[in-house]
């Protein structure tokens, strides 16, 4: 019986016109917030892991042994793989400078509204 009135409320719920309230609207400011640096992040760490791969191909001669002589594609694919591992290295910091300077954007915003929210 408490399962069947649960779902009834549940679905009466879904029905009822939703108001926006300040918290959706912080909800919102914090998403705006964190969702850019997030996907920078993944984009950048994904290109710098494929990077990487292709330096580790290069040097294993998986790749462009045909091309290159030797000594050439272990040098080309050890500078390549290594600057694959600097930009893995670097997006943890690009990260947080892309999520502070958002933080910087909209924080005035969230504290503000973070306030009126607790003293509410």
């Amino acid at each position: 019986m408490e399962n069947q009135n649960n779902y009834i409320a549940k679905v009466r719920e879904s029905y009822i016109p939703h108001e926006r309230t300040k918290l959706d609207e912080l909800k919102e400011l914090d998403k705006k917030v964190r969702t850019p640096a997030l996907i920078f992040a993944y984009a950048f760490g994904t290109v710098a892991a494929l990077i990487l791969g292709v330096g580790m191909c290069l040097a294993m001669r998986v790749i462009g042994a045909d091309v290159m002589p030797y000594a050439a594609s272990m040098a080309v694919g050890v500078i390549v793989g290594c600057a694959g591992i600097g930009c893995c290295a670097a997006n943890y910091f690009i990260y947080k400078a892309v999520l502070n300077s958002r933080k910087k954007k909209y924080g005035g915003k969230i504290i503000a509204l973070s306030k009126e929210l607790l003293n509410g």
